[in-house]
């Protein structure tokens, strides 16, 4: 089978269950695994994001929004050369990806026997059954299924150690995750889940539903104990540089989590923006963060930091 990933989270599921050979084109955004290099990218963005600012990205997004468009564009004959028989993408976001509508509306313009199959998880669980669902579309099941235990087993070892703590008279971090930083979204879909399957409070976040532009008033208002910088689409290094380019709000510094030196930097972009296997991955990330006596050396290699003021 001929695979085109216009999503990174699907790119990785596709090789995780061992089909990154079947790949025949991905997204300009696609950057694991390694062995990807070399496969045809259909997709690129219609602006220069490299040197934008958060704020500056933040108005783009919100253009795009209200114009009933995309940030990021299909390269149709690359596609067409492609000749995919199936297309992993998502109708979720469209200024997240190439507009769902772009894509269907290429494929018919190729006159091929092409599958699209649009895959739309918004907590863990869909996570989970995304990859079983890719696994059916591509005959793989069996390795999906072993994928997903694998991935159950380590969420099943961090909960089981964060039941215990609690049990234990343990309290749960109170904790804020910003999935933008300027202005501030507070976080959505899967990533409140995230802290707390990891052992946290998200104060500000709701499970499954979409990350909402929040103020540093009502951050200040919970007063969280710890606060994550976890920037959509950012990796660690962008993530740093964002942050040093966001002028601290009135109050900053007299939030708990500044005053007690929590404030961490993280790679929002591989292990929480993407809902692919690396969502287990973000979880024991945050799991070392919240209990570090507990969970030693179970995050990525440099995929946090803590931050000054």
């Amino acid at each position: 089978m001929r695979i085109a990933s216009l999503l990174p989270s699907a790119t990785e599921i596709v090789c995780a269950i061992g089909l990154g050979d079947s790949l025949v084109g991905i997204t300009h955004e696609c950057d694991y695994p390694p062995e990807i290099a070399g496969v045809p990218v259909l997709t690129h963005s219609v602006h220069d994001l490299a040197t934008a600012s958060s704020r500056d990205i933040h108005r783009l997004v919100t253009a795009s929004v209200h114009g009933g468009s995309s940030l990021y564009a299909l390269d149709e004959e690359a596609l067409a050369a492609a000749k995919p028989d199936l297309i992993l993408t998502q109708e979720l976001c469209d200024v997240c990806a190439v507009s769902y509508r772009a894509v269907n509306e290429a494929v018919r313009a190729i006159d091929a026997d092409i599958t699209v199959v649009s895959l739309e998880p918004t907590s863990i669980e869909g996570i989970l059954n995304t990859i079983t669902t890719v696994g059916a579309m591509t005959e793989s099941e069996d390795n999906a299924i072993d994928l997903v235990e694998s991935l159950r087993e380590r969420l099943g070892a961090v909960e089981e150690k964060v039941q215990a703590r609690r049990e234990a008279g343990g309290r749960s971090p109170r904790v804020v995750g910003l999935e933008w930083l300027d202005p501030p979204f507070a976080s959505g879909h899967w990533v409140p889940e995230q802290i707390r399957r990891a052992g946290g409070w998200e104060l500000l976040g709701s499970d499954g539903e979409r990350s909402v532009q929040t103020t540093w008033d009502a951050v200040s208002e919970v007063d969280p104990e710890m606060l994550l910088l976890m920037p959509c689409g950012f990796h660690l290094a962008e993530t740093l540089a964002a942050w040093e380019g966001t002028r601290r709000p009135p109050g900053y510094e007299d939030l708990a989590a500044v005053r007690r030196g929590r404030v961490f930097a993280l790679d929002g972009s591989a292990y929480f923006s993407r809902p692919g296997p690396r969502v287990i991955d973000g979880i024991e990330l945050l799991a070392e963060i919240f209990d570090p006596d507990a969970f030693v050396d179970i995050a990525p290699f440099g995929s946090w930091t803590p931050v000054g003021p």
